[in-house]
């Protein structure tokens, strides 16, 4: 490996407490904020100037917005039409 690049050692990791926070907003929509750790390693050949060790962590963040409301929509074309059967003796069929 080059002198010029840093090694990492991936670890393993854990949530030790709540992942999501959330927030109440003036006109009362909840805002949650969800943090998630993608990747966490170690240096193994490079220290931080005060000899601790180095560490890259990868985050990711999910945020949902619902709003005071709690409505939302989504185009007609994104829905399965299921129609119902015509009588109570016939049996509706779905694809598998």
């Amino acid at each position: 490996m080059p002198e010029s690049e840093v090694e990492f050692k991936m670890l393993d990791f854990k949530c030790l407490g709540n992942d999501t926070v959330v927030f109440r907003l003036e006109d009362g929509a909840i805002v949650k904020v969800k943090v998630d750790l993608d990747r966490a390693g170690v240096a193994v050949n490079f220290r931080n100037p005060d000899g601790t060790p180095h560490y890259a962590i990868n985050t990711a963040l999910k945020i949902t917005v619902v709003p005071p409301d709690k409505k939302f929509s989504i185009p007609k074309d994104q829905i399965m039409m299921r129609v119902p059967p015509k009588s109570s003796k016939e049996t509706l069929k779905y694809a598998t």
